[in-house]
């Protein structure tokens, strides 16, 4: 038998769940990474609603050479145990570690991370949505049919969550 497709919240990372790095810089270790307000709120409630929550990032400093994958993956796994201390959880992180010259298809605004994502999750993309902070993140959710929405200037994923979903059940 095979499994129904799921539902998907697809959340990028750097200026949703996490602050950004300033101009021209990037968040590069464990220690870079601070939590927007609302951010684990959100993912909290994206799971007790049954939402697979999917991390697809942009990380260029590793083609630059300012931090490795082992940095990426490091922060990632911070993030989830500090996730799972309130109950939460993200299902996957997808990160694209190329430059704006490379041409990949998984760099935002292309729609290869979410379209990774789905596949890998069985995700029915048009029952699934993308907050990012960013028109690159907008275009790649367009561009792989799944509905993109901004996240408020203060960064509270929560809010936004409110203006998508309604009140949380």
């Amino acid at each position: 038998m095979v499994e129904p497709l799921r539902r998907a919240a697809f959340l990028d990372r750097d200026g949703v769940l996490n602050r950004r790095a300033p101009e021209h810089d990037y968040v590069k270790s464990p220690a870079e990474f601070a939590w927007l307000p609302g951010a684990r709120e959100g993912v909290l409630r994206l799971n007790r609603e049954g939402w697979l929550v999917l991390v697809v990032t942009n990380q260029r400093g590793v083609a630059r050479g300012l931090m490795s994958a082992n940095d990426v993956e490091a922060i990632h796994a911070r993030a989830q145990r500090e996730l799972d201390a309130i109950g939460a959880r993200i299902d996957a992180f997808y990160y694209c570690p190329h430059g704006d010259e490379d041409a990949c298809a998984c760099r935002k605004p292309a729609p290869g991370l979410i379209l990774r994502a789905a596949q890998d999750w069985r995700v029915d993309l048009a029952a699934s949505f993308l907050v990012g902070d960013d028109e690159r993140d907008l275009l790649a959710a367009r561009r792989a049919g799944v509905r993109g929405h901004k996240v408020p200037t203060d960064g509270d994923l929560s809010r936004a969550l409110t203006e998508i979903l309604g009140p949380a059940r």
